[in-house]
């Protein structure tokens, strides 16, 4: 994956949560502030329009910057979290000019590093970690077998998104919609779509 991918890439991320910014909006309006739709599209719009331009070569250098600006421009809870896992990942592939199959595995790994930490959450929590673990898991499993990124991100896509759907399982820890307990359970975690959303940008083409 070489600069321009990677670019196009935030791209998709940021045009995916403006096509489902209502749907976000919707689904935090049960468990949240309804602001998710909102955040998630200014951030990642921002994200993806501090980088755009294609003047930084360093991939890693890169995903910080748009991680960075992301952070200062929604510095929500959730905004602050996806900043945080950008941020990470660009630290993580410093230096890197192309990405690997296996670099690209380390950027999805070390997102989901950046997130959990900051986030002080864990699988099964009810939380992005949710979606995003298991389309992770996926990748890196795909990569390692020697499949095309394209065939692994369609997996790691669909993945994520039954990892989205499973939320309906778990009760909730943190949160506004921890406070609900058992009754949480039934709920789908907006965070676990976001975790979704952005492996789909990954798959679409």
């Amino acid at each position: 994956m070489n600069q321009q991918e990677l670019i196009a890439m935030l791209g998709r991320i940021s045009k995916i949560m403006v096509e489902n910014r209502n749907y976000l909006i919707e689904l935090d309006s049960v468990v949240g502030d309804s602001d998710l739709g909102l955040t998630m599209t200014d951030g990642f719009q921002a994200a993806y329009d501090a980088v755009s331009d294609g003047s930084e070569p360093d991939l890693g250098k890169l995903l910080y910057k748009a991680g960075k600006t992301m952070g200062n421009k929604v510095p929500s809870t959730m905004g602050t979290l996806m900043a945080a896992g950008l941020m990470r990942a660009g630290k993580t592939l410093k230096g890197k000019t192309e990405l690997s199959g296996t670099d690209v595995t380390a950027l999805f790994e070390a997102y989901e590093a950046g997130v959990a930490d900051l986030g002080k959450a864990k699988l099964g929590d009810k939380t992005f970690l949710d979606g995003f673990h298991p389309g992770v898991q996926v990748l890196k499993a795909g990569v390692e077998a020697g499949e095309s990124l394209e065939e692994v991100f369609e997996k790691a896509a669909l993945a994520a998104w039954e990892g989205f759907e499973h939320t309906t399982t778990m009760i909730a820890v943190h949160g506004r919609a921890a406070t609900r307990g058992e009754a949480s359970r039934s709920l789908k975690d907006p965070g676990a779509a976001v975790a979704a959303l952005i492996m789909k940008a990954f798959a679409d083409k």
